[in-house]
């Protein structure tokens, strides 16, 4: 069964190897390297390890780091919001693991983060990533036409977003 947990440093070998994937990275920004080294890995683990509270997480399939997942917590007048983003090593694609995912953070964003509006960003070619937010109660907010370009290909850029229904303001 998959689960999300706090990352480790024995993680990094998995995570290199499922992240250092062409198909992976032309799903995310171009702040995430490619190709994707156990080196790229250990740096980002350290990184997250000094984040309190804790919000990105292994996605961890039998005791093996196989995806990154995470809540990014905005501030200012968007403190009660958060960005959400994941990726999942390609072998464990079209399996219900990354909707699982979602359903896991956004219950972690609404009870124990008490936000008020979760959003997550997906490129138009990206059609996967956008079926798995509505299935979790997501909707299309905005399109930014011709808003990215991603390995040279200028795309449109999808924001989904869902709003807490038993949001309590502090």
């Amino acid at each position: 069964m998959d689960t999300l947990r706090p990352l480790r440093l024995s993680d990094a070998k998995s995570i290199a190897k499922y992240a250092n994937n062409r198909n992976v990275w032309l799903t995310l920004r171009d702040i995430f390297p490619h190709p994707y080294t156990e080196a790229d890995a250990v740096s980002f683990i350290g990184l997250i390890s000094k984040t309190e509270p804790l919000t990105t997480f292994a996605i961890d399939l039998n005791g093996e780091a196989v995806g990154i997942a995470g809540i990014h917590k905005r501030d200012d007048v968007f403190a009660h919001t958060a960005e959400i983003g994941y990726w999942l090593g390609q072998p464990f694609w079209q399996q219900g693991i990354a909707t699982r995912t979602v359903a896991t953070l956004k219950e972690l964003a609404f009870k124990r983060h008490n936000l008020y509006k979760l959003y997550a960003e997906v490129f138009e070619s990206n059609a996967a990533s956008a079926k798995v937010l509505v299935k979790n109660g997501f909707t299309l907010e905005a399109t930014l036409k011709k808003g990215v370009v991603k390995d040279g290909r200028l795309m449109d850029f999808l924001i989904f977003s869902c709003v807490n229904p038993s949001y309590a303001q502090e």
